[in-house]
């Protein structure tokens, strides 16, 4: 082997490409639900949590995923949506304890004619596809 050369054996050349490759417009996915109704089925939601409760939480947690990629008119939507609930919890919070002292039965029942206005409201107005006129109300937007 002392006179042998050491050559390399050479490997087909593998075409690189130096340019970036063409990238194609993908087609935009339309949500399974549209807005209009998602916004209908949190205000739903929140009549359902009458009587289970837990309804409400998911429909608070739908509003607070999509207040800030919708358009104005939903977005006062899902803004009122947020403000019932929290505000419509603060009743809660302060009417049960007071239930005890007997004033807290007023302040349930405001609570339930409060929220049940505040949810027929907003949905009539989804339906009309109109925006809450104030969403940051304490009373009825």
């Amino acid at each position: 082997m002392a006179g042998a050369t050491n050559r390399r054996s050479q490997s087909p050349t593998i075409p690189v490409a130096t340019e970036a490759a063409i990238t194609l417009p993908y087609e935009t996915q339309r949500p399974i639900v549209s807005d209009n109704i998602l916004a209908v089925v949190v205000y739903l939601l929140y009549g359902v949590g009458y009587f289970t409760g837990i309804s409400a939480l998911i429909g608070v947690i739908i509003a607070h995923v999509k207040v800030h990629d919708t358009d104005p008119v939903l977005r006062s939507h899902y803004q009122f949506q947020i403000r019932t609930f929290w505000i419509g919890l603060l009743y809660l919070a302060i009417g049960i304890p007071l239930c005890m002292v007997l004033i807290g039965i007023p302040v349930l029942a405001w609570w339930l004619l409060w929220s049940l206005i505040r949810i027929i409201k907003g949905i009539i107005s989804v339906n009309e596809y109109k925006p809450i006129a104030n969403p940051g109300s304490w009373l009825f937007g």
